[in-house]
């Protein structure tokens, strides 16, 4: 074995790209199994309640009809840790849209008819969904999402603020947030000689394995999940939904392979989605910019069966430098459905308003906004006083200065017009945190010089197959065209989701170790790979997960022009640009995809995306991807991702950081502060809908929302 030119940062193809644009690629709803049934969810009419009585003959009568599944019914479950899974359980209405029965049939059109002759009879109770700072049951958590504390407080942040001579005391409102990946939520479940499979569309076959098992009471050997293909997921696919609990259970009942795909109406209420944020973001500072106090609270709300809170204040103990800060959530428990990951949780809210707010104050000074967070650029992580492993946001920051020709930008607002449009441009930064856990890999080496890496990712559409195919080919020395990697299947060795960033950084490590020592193995001997193939393993357990002595976190920097049309309310973005310090780069072509996705994303954050919670009715009124917008192509149109060369030893062999979620962070207040250097208006509450822009412009000089 000779060394191989590096396949590390290389455009290398995705592997699987052929099959998903031929229809090869199988979904987890695209199993055809001998007898497969199909299963339609009933969701609950009501806001809160009980179910009183439930009469299913009708739906029992109708052609296909196998069986319909409730409360009364169902098999029972152990309870659960998640109680989101708890579903059939009992006769409780935790919230609008929770499953009440299942209706299983031949086909899924006549599953479909009989959940329609399904009768319900509710006992309802009053409901409350409306999010308010001055909730009487607002409280604040012992911690939110991610294990962060609730509260952070250094030095004398009221104290600092009041006595600062530049000041900016502003609020922000940011609305429920829905995930929508292309495949909603499916599963294929079926039971084969008393062991489970099961075919979900998750972003971790590992930890569905065992949720189902413990459910079902199963030993964990019992039961494979795989997920080979995943269209998509930005945190709702991130642990076991309902539908697949359903999928088991009709499984069991009927002794036949049943899938559940959920209806995209449906999602909302089931799979999580990000909770609205109410922010107060006060900024105290010296004439010079520098920042004497960083204050960030946030009121956000949960469900009554399970606490979640999004994290949203915990950017501003990363990003500049004070020796005053305060940063604190509460929560308001209301009958909704449960809260859960979308990209970048805590950072995409929690950044809008932070980055909103440092322009706010870059206004109020005089200031160039670019250099008002150099200015403020920290030596050591201002929470915790660790040293960053790597931090190049000034990098980024000039760099994207360069490219977006900054300096020729106009300091005051409504300078630049054309015809009825307004021109303007912002800036805004991003950080997101390097997470990794530890994971199981093996390496093995087949007779002719061929290699097979084995790990339970899971590709959700980021390339994981070929990143992890380029990991093992630069430790074993190799062209990346003679390793096959494995993913997708709990039967392989256990890895964590992918999410948080995290997924190739968990990865990647147990697949270079397990690589070279296969590496090692092969130098050592004499003679030609036996039949069966030599095998090495890995697991990072005790490394991966140990304590760092570093503050390890991505960085950015985003750029954004727009023009608002004074007559139509419409915001445009013409270009678009982010600069990012994410530690090495695997593969360049799916790195940019994977940047650009997230600024799109960030892009409908702030102009398109947005729920609204119908406090008569206790549910979404944006359902669908009829009523809730997401970007498409005709929106995007100058769009460019670039990245600085950051070589940080401290974070895993790889020397990589996240990239799926870092895109996001900060585009969407960069687009805000390009519409307020538009049009002088600020607007402090998303998205940026014409209505809304339209109200703003009537009083220029005003600000909006908040």
């Amino acid at each position: 074995m000779v060394d191989a030119p590096t396949a590390l940062g290389a455009p290398v193809e995705r592997r699987e790209g052929r099959d998903k644009v031929t229809g090869a690629a199988r979904y987890a709803a695209e199993y055809p199994l001998p007898g497969r049934a199909h299963g339609w969810p009933v969701p609950a009419a009501i806001g809160r309640g009980a179910v009183r009585s439930i009469d299913t003959r009708a739906a029992l009568e109708l052609p296909g009809v196998l069986a319909v599944l409730t409360h009364e019914n169902a098999p029972r479950l152990a309870e659960p840790d998640d109680p989101t899974l708890a579903v059939l359980q009992n006769a409780r209405i935790p919230h609008r849209g929770w499953f009440v029965a299942l209706v299983v049939a031949e086909t899924l059109e006549e599953a479909r008819a009989g959940a329609a002759a399904v009768r319900v009879d509710y006992a309802a109770e009053d409901h409350d969904v409306t999010l308010t700072e001055s909730h009487p049951e607002a409280y604040r958590p012992d911690t939110a999402n991610g294990g962060y504390p609730a509260h952070s407080e250094h030095g004398d942040p009221e104290w600092a603020f009041t006595s600062a001579p530049v000041r900016v005391d502003v609020g922000y409102r940011l609305p429920p947030l829905h995930n929508h990946p292309m495949e909603p939520h499916a599963a294929t479940a079926s039971w084969q000689g008393g062991r489970l499979v099961v075919h979900d569309s998750s972003q971790g076959a590992t930890t569905v394995r065992t949720v189902l098992a413990g459910l079902f009471d199963l030993p964990e050997d019992r039961v494979t999940v795989v997920a080979e293909h995943v269209g998509g997921g930005f945190g709702s696919k991130g642990t076991p939904r309902p539908h697949v609990v359903l999928a088991v259970m009709a499984a069991r009942e009927t002794g036949r392979p049943v899938t559940v795909a959920l209806p995209r109406r449906f999602l909302p209420a089931v799979v999580g989605h990000r909770a609205p944020t109410l922010h107060r973001v006060r900024l105290g500072a010296a004439a010079d910019g520098t920042l004497a106090a960083v204050l960030h609270e946030v009121t956000t709300h949960t469900s009554r069966i399970k606490e979640f809170v999004e994290q949203a204040a915990t950017p501003a103990r990363v990003m500049y430098a004070s020796a005053n800060i305060l940063t604190s959530h509460r929560v308001v428990p209301l009958d909704v459905p449960s809260p859960s990951w979308m990209r970048a949780p805590g950072e995409a809210p929690g950044m809008f308003a932070l980055e909103s707010a440092m322009d706010e104050l870059a206004v109020e000074l005089g200031m160039d906004p670019v250099e008002l967070r150099i200015v403020n650029e920290p030596d050591a992580e201002p929470d915790s006083g660790r040293p960053f492993s790597s931090r190049h946001l000034v990098e980024c920051l000039r760099e994207g200065a360069r490219r977006f020709d900054w300096a020729a930008r106009p300091a005051a607002p409504r300078a630049r017009t054309a015809g009825p449009l307004l021109v303007g441009t912002g800036v805004a930064a991003a950080t997101y945190p390097v997470l990794v856990s530890p994971a199981t890999a093996t390496a093995q080496a087949l007779p002719g010089g061929n290699f097979v890496v084995r790990i339970n990712a899971t590709d959700i559409g980021t390339g994981a197959r070929t990143v992890m195919a380029q990991i093992a080919a630069h430790a074993l020395g190799v062209p990346v065209e003679r390793v096959r990697s494995e993913v997708g299947s709990s039967d392989l060795p256990s890895a964590p989701l992918a999410g948080g960033s995290s997924g190739t950084a968990s990865w990647g490590w147990a697949v270079h170790e397990a690589c070279t020592r296969l590496r090692a193995r092969l130098a050592e001997g004499t003679g030609p790979v036996p039949d069966q193939g030599i095998v090495t393993s890995a697991d990072t357990a005790g490394h991966a997960d140990a304590e760092s002595p570093y503050a390890r976190h991505a960085f950015g920097a985003h750029f954004a022009e727009v023009s608002v049309d004074t007559v139509t309310g419409e915001v445009r973005v013409s270009r678009l640009l982010g600069v990012y310090a994410a530690g090495r780069i695997l593969n360049a072509r799916t790195a940019r995809s994977q940047f650009i996705g997230g600024m799109t994303m960030g892009l409908g954050m702030a102009l398109t995306e947005g729920s609204t919670m119908d406090p008569a009715f206790g549910d979404f009124t944006e359902s669908d991807l009829a009523a809730y917008h997401v970007p498409a192509h005709a929106d995007i149109r100058d769009i460019e991702a670039y990245w600085v060369d950051e070589d940080d030893p401290h974070l895993n062999p790889m020397g990589s950081k996240g990239i799926g979620e870092i895109g996001i962070v900060g585009t969407a207040a960069a687009i805000g502060n390009a519409v307020h250097h538009a049009t002088g208006v600020r607007f402090r509450e998303l998205p940026l809908t014409p209505d809304r822009v339209l109200g703003g412009l009537a009083t220029p000089g005003s600000a909006s929302g908040g």
